[in-house]
């Protein structure tokens, strides 16, 4: 499990535990004042004696290189904010299938359709759902039912007296 801190926290208090490795306190006494097990103050013994002070450093993790260069990302951004249209598509909606095809044929590098949507976040775009609207449908006419038809049909709470927490009626529970 991976300590909680920044990597810079981390960092500095393997940085104190090597004062205690140069004064010469044992694992145990080192464990025991950071709170960490003495397999991870052997660890960082074991670097400082190689390295010094600088072997306890934190180290950047970056993972594969990525696939496309920052100006091929660049172009990729250019292309997605031109649209689907621009790009040969005759409807004006991205999918994951259609960036994944212009990739490929735009610079010939393969990219699962379920990877890119985390690619375009990073980029800066979101996922967007067009707004379904029937062609046959009159604005004008949505509009007059919202404000006039509909507050006169919808239905409106009834004014009723204040419900009893009672099983039963208080006359009856009385009466005995």
């Amino acid at each position: 499990m991976r300590p909680t801190g920044s990597a810079a926290e981390l960092e500095a208090r393997r940085r104190r535990a090597a004062e205690y490795f140069q004064a010469g306190k044992s694992l145990r006494t080192v464990a025991e004042q950071f709170g960490v097990d003495r397999s991870s103050v052997k660890r960082w013994k074991t670097a400082w004696k190689a390295g010094g002070v600088e072997a306890l450093a934190a180290k950047r993790h970056p993972g594969p290189a990525p696939k496309l260069s920052d100006a091929q990302r660049d172009e990729l951004i250019e292309i997605v904010l031109a649209g689907p249209t621009a790009a040969g598509y005759r409807t004006d909606l991205w999918t994951c299938l259609r960036i994944a095809a212009v990739i490929r044929k735009r610079f010939s590098v393969e990219y699962h359709p379920g990877h890119l949507s985390r690619i375009l976040h990073e980029l800066g775009f979101s996922p967007q759902k067009p707004r379904q609207v029937a062609r046959e449908q009159d604005a004008e006419a949505v509009e007059r039912w919202r404000s006039w038809d509909w507050p006169r049909v919808k239905k409106k709470p009834i004014a009723t007296a204040q419900r009893s927490s009672f099983s039963m009626k208080l006359a009856s529970a009385c009466s005995q």
